[in-house]
């Protein structure tokens, strides 16, 4: 029987990379890989409610202090049942910290890239804000200007042609892929499937997978109806939520004009 106010790995992990998925606040000391969208710190003003999950090592009386802590504070606190250990040993993937960037004094990673994103530079995004810093910050520039805002900034760029920008195309593979493979997480088999997508919308291959003309459609036409470009990344937060959803567990559902008919019932002779 689940211990009070506590969560199951197995029951976090159908939550993790989701909208609306809890805050996840890891307690440990300088970790060097975490669960996905695990932060270190909450926010001081969070714009909405929300609720937390609290990982240590292997929930100790440290994790349900903090709980309790929060709980007498109004918010919905939770442990992870047997802590990080019992993530590790499940299987769950893993979010490696070897290549995140400085956080700043506000406790949030910070990126710069080229102004009016199509695929890369959203989906890039999207990945940091779902798996590795929920409190991302991007900003968008001028190619040219890129590197200059980094430097200013302590920014991290990504998606420039330029060989001292870690993450950007290598080969075949475009940014995205890089990250996916950087934070670890090329084995999560939905983020693998949904990184060949956007590697052929991004790249003109088309044929890598049938999902990657209609990404790169979507991509565009957002492109064309917003003008700014952080209230275009927030719109394309949808789509990879749902991409991402339908990599996880909806790629054998079909649909066609009778596979959601209700039945007919049989009219008595």
């Amino acid at each position: 029987m689940p211990a009070p106010n506590s969560i199951a790995p197995d029951k976090l992990a159908r939550m993790v990379a989701l909208n609306g998925s809890p805050r996840i606040l890891d307690l440990r000391a300088q970790p060097v890989e975490t669960i996905p969208g695990a932060t270190f710190a909450l926010p001081d003003d969070p714009a909405s409610p929300f609720w937390v999950v609290v990982v240590d090592d292997s929930a100790s009386s440290v994790a349900a202090a903090r709980a309790a802590m929060l709980r007498s504070d109004g918010i919905s606190a939770e442990v992870l049942e047997g802590g990080f250990a019992a993530w590790r040993a499940g299987g769950w993937p893993t979010v490696s910290l070897t290549h995140l960037p400085p956080r700043h004094a506000d406790g949030r990673t910070w990126w710069v890239t080229r102004a009016r994103p199509k695929v890369d530079r959203i989906a890039c995004p999207w990945l940091i804000r779902r798996f590795v810093d929920p409190d991302a910050r991007f900003l968008f520039v001028a190619p040219a200007e890129v590197l200059d805002v980094a430097a200013q900034s302590q920014a991290e760029p990504f998606d420039i042609a330029d060989d001292r920008v870690f993450w950007s195309h290598r080969g075949e593979c475009c940014t995205f892929d890089v990250m996916v493979e950087a934070f670890g997480l090329q084995t999560h088999a939905p983020l693998a499937r949904l990184a060949t997508i956007v590697r052929g919308a991004d790249t003109d291959r088309l044929d890598l997978a049938p999902e990657a003309a209609g990404l790169l459609a979507l991509s565009l036409g957002l492109s064309r109806i917003h003008a700014d470009d952080h209230v275009q990344l927030e719109a394309g937060m949808a789509i990879y939520d749902a991409l991402y959803r339908w990599c996880r567990d909806a790629q054998e559902e079909k649909h066609n004009w009778s596979s959601h008919q209700p039945a007919r019932s049989k009219v008595p002779a």
